[in-house]
């Protein structure tokens, strides 16, 4: 049984009223971890501890803060498969896909923002006829950061190193179904040698650490990713003291397929952009519009290699879908397809739990990818974010349709367009409500470019000088002369 700790001031503490959560491996069902259930208390020694160390960590030189973050990033990349392993038990992902994506993503955030720093102009300048003005961008202070537990590390991270390296410390507090990676983050910290106080991680539920560490008058900024319901939540809750909020939500992200797309890359990425990670991605395309010309066609071969994924055991390297991260997860998507089967839609495939997997295995949270059709546009399936390994095809004929009904849901996040015809691409990003437009590709990122989304996908962006100038404060100063 592993026991995680907070981490608190640079040590590892118990929760102060000494309860713990049960852990779930989702491949199995069985607990595994005891994560614990911090409260106020916690939170609040947490923040004295980032609030007494904010003023050496601030002052110091952006290339001392880089060597901090470029030790973190060795220390991952020596650790690559310990955490691999840990974040695919934890979270239900595959192990290959955890070494290859999450891992090595985790590393490359500290990395990037280490470099930025260095390489950052931090001060500008202009003159007047009577004055000289020049702009400082200056730390806010005590930052906290709540991920998700899609991502466990690659979010935590992403939030993390920009925060460190623009100048601030930070309380961070992951999800309480995926805290194992964030825990054993924690010891490459301390072995790093980050000063006391800098990075502070308390685990436990949303109600009882995650919302305490929201209303803190400490702490001026907040950084979310996750669920639109808890993001509003979270920017009602910060108006009171007007924190600076950057919120990364849902999303019902469109993929649209033109008759002269090329099918033998547009059906192997939108299979990856529907089930990879089971589907637990933010920017998976889970409705997807092809044209009418090709829209048998594209069916046809979608289903057949749909039929081929392997769903099961995430330590198998042959498995392309592990379970979902939690029994009651798996009990909200299985209502959705329920849901689209009382609409009267036609389930081509999956919808269903994998027969054949061994038993230990059986109390797993595995569910067979599902490809649904025959779904009216406005219906709810089409309109909220399920966040699984299920997806619905809609032919379409012309472009104005296709990009009025992918803009007719709340969300704006990503899109993912596929075809050979440039100008046709470049007229439908345009128009597509979105913060990230794909074409013919999906899931790259440039760590120097802006995302986040628009409408209920969220507020602010996030990426390069984007994360770094929302981690600072901009203060104007004017010199007469």
């Amino acid at each position: 049984m592993e026991l995680i700790q907070n981490f608190i001031n640079g040590e590892f503490a118990s929760p102060q009223d000494g309860k713990y959560l049960d852990g779930f491996n989702p491949a199995t069902g069985k607990v595994y971890s005891r994560v614990p259930d911090s409260r106020d208390v916690d939170v609040a020694m947490a923040v004295v501890a980032a609030k007494k160390a904010f003023p050496a960590w601030s002052k110091k030189t952006a290339e001392e803060r880089a060597e901090y973050l470029y030790k973190i990033a060795d220390l991952i990349d020596r650790d690559r498969e310990k955490l691999a392993l840990a974040e695919s038990i934890d979270q239900g992902k595959p192990l290959s896909l955890a070494r290859e994506l999450d891992i090595p993503r985790a590393s490359k955030n500290f990395r990037f923002f280490a470099g930025a720093i260095l390489h950052t102009q931090e001060m500008s300048t202009t003159q007047g006829d009577t004055s000289l003005n020049y702009v400082l961008r200056q730390p806010v202070g005590v930052a906290g950061l709540i991920p998700p537990w899609n991502l466990p590390l690659y979010l935590l991270t992403w939030k993390i190193a920009p925060a460190l390296a623009a100048g601030n410390t930070v309380v961070c507090k992951p999800s309480e179904f995926t805290s194992m990676t964030a825990f054993l983050l924690c010891s490459l910290i301390k072995e790093a040698g980050l000063p006391s106080g800098v990075c502070n991680i308390v685990f436990g539920t949303g109600e009882k650490a995650g919302a305490v560490l929201v209303d803190h008058p400490a702490v001026p900024l907040i950084s979310f990713t996750g669920g639109t319901a808890t993001g509003e939540k979270i920017y009602r809750a910060s108006a009171a003291n007007f924190k600076k909020i950057s919120l990364e939500l849902g999303g019902k992200n469109p993929n649209i397929i033109y008759d002269d797309a090329d099918l033998s890359k547009a059906v192997p990425g939108t299979i990856r952009s529907s089930f990879l990670n089971q589907g637990e991605i933010c920017v998976c395309g889970s409705r997807i519009f092809v044209q009418e010309g090709i829209y048998e066609k594209f069916l046809s071969e979608f289903k057949a290699e749909t039929e081929k994924l392997i769903v099961g055991n995430p330590l198998d390297e042959k498995t392309f879908m592990g379970p979902l991260v939690s029994s009651s997860h798996l009990d909200k998507v299985m209502s959705s397809i329920e849901q689209a089967r009382n609409e009267g839609a036609k389930i081509i495939f999956g919808g269903d739990r994998p027969k054949n997997l061994s038993n230990e295995f059986k109390d797993g949270y595995f569910l067979n990818p599902t490809i649904i059709t025959e779904l009216d546009r406005c219906s709810e399936i089409m309109q909220r974010e399920i966040f699984g390994p299920v997806v619905t095809v809609t032919p379409f004929k012309y472009m104005k349709d296709v990009v009025e009904w992918a803009n007719n849901v709340p969300y704006g996040l990503t899109a993912t367009v596929w075809t050979t015809n440039l100008d046709r691409a470049h007229k439908t990003a345009a128009k597509l409500e979105v913060g990230t437009v794909w074409v013919n590709t999906w899931l790259k990122r440039d760590l120097r470019l802006p995302f986040g989304g628009m409408k209920a996908s969220g507020i602010g962006r996030e990426g390069g000088e984007f994360s770094l100038e929302f981690f600072t404060e901009a203060k104007t100063v004017t010199i007469g002369l």
